[in-house]
């Protein structure tokens, strides 16, 4: 159905289910203000869309660029509301947490979370005119841990949770917040988060490039697998297109293969069979099974 006069911004709106969503949309009928770090991105955007998308340049860890960007909005919607507002952009990174940097955390929260409320409270004042919508994407991690991607689901976790109090806290001024958390999904990002595990190996210290080395590679090899045959981010956006026009949108969607059965699992499965299963399916049991035998040699030369 046509969203004729339905305005919308979409950050991380370069690739993956951040450009799918701009597809989708104005194909729908909404004008997208869509948020890109780069001016070659806005002009790739300008060239696909023309007219249906007005490019934001903004980084979601930078301020001034969100307050500006904000501007524009005032000036483009001419006080007019905006009708919906969509936290696409984030990042993920492979890497145990026993040898996680505070860089690398700050700069995870700093993306995931931080600039996603940064951009929500930029942008609260124009949807609440309109009684607009906030849809944040989330990650079907949040119901099922990974070996590896601890900071990755823990941001995301934070983000649901202040999703969730969002939702509660908007409900009297008519702004409804909905989560869309994504199963396994082919985006650019595999390659970015999965595809240099011998680059995130190196960058351990010796030791830790012992102790993790091999695992690492047999979680990367497996996880990319899986990735890499998700679905196509366009499940995101059908999910994203349903949490902006529903006449009563549900609180959380599930997007893409494996999204369901995922969060239905971390839901109902006893965490210690999970880990067992986890273990099996990702193939690092074996690690463990060294680690065990290791320790029976041991006491069995006392």
């Amino acid at each position: 159905m046509a969203q004729v006069g339905k305005s919308v911004v979409v950050t991380g709106a370069s690739s993956g289910i951040g450009r799918a969503s701009v597809k989708r949309l104005t194909s729908a009928g909404w004008h997208v203000f869509a948020g890109v770090r780069k001016t070659q991105d806005a002009e790739s955007l300008r060239r696909e869309f023309g007219g249906s998308v007005t490019p934001l340049l903004m980084d979601v860890t930078d301020r001034k660029t969100i307050a500006a960007a904000s501007e524009l909005m005032k000036r483009e919607l001419s006080g007019r509301g905006l009708d919906g507002l969509v936290n696409v952009v984030g990042v993920g990174v492979m890497r145990p947490v026993e040898y996680a940097t505070d860089e690398e955390m700050r700069k995870i929260f700093e993306i995931n979370v931080f600039g996603q409320i940064a951009v929500t409270q930029a942008f609260l004042p124009m949807l609440r005119r309109a009684k607009g919508r906030i849809v944040n994407i989330g990650s079907v991690g949040v119901h099922i841990g990974l070996p590896f991607g601890g900071l990755l689901n823990a941001s995301k976790s934070a983000l649901r949770s202040l999703n969730d109090a969002l939702r509660l806290e908007l409900r009297s001024s008519g702004v409804r917040v909905v989560i869309v958390e994504p199963g396994a999904i082919k985006t650019p990002a595999v390659d970015k988060t999965l595809g240099d595990v011998e680059g995130v190996i190196r960058s351990l210290p010796a030791k830790g490039a012992e102790e993790y080395g091999d695992v690492m590679r047999t979680f990367a090899r497996r996880a990319y697998a899986m990735e890499s045959h998700g679905s196509d981010p366009d499940v995101v956006a059908r999910a994203i297109e349903k949490a902006l026009s529903a006449d009563r949108p549900k609180v959380r969607y599930a997007a893409g293969k494996h999204a369901t059965v995922l969060a239905l699992v971390g839901i109902l499965v006893p965490a210690v069979v999970l880990d067992v299963v986890l273990l099996r399916v990702l193939g690092l049991h074996r690690k463990e099974k060294e680690h065990r035998s290791g320790r029976v040699r041991e006491r069995l030369a006392v």
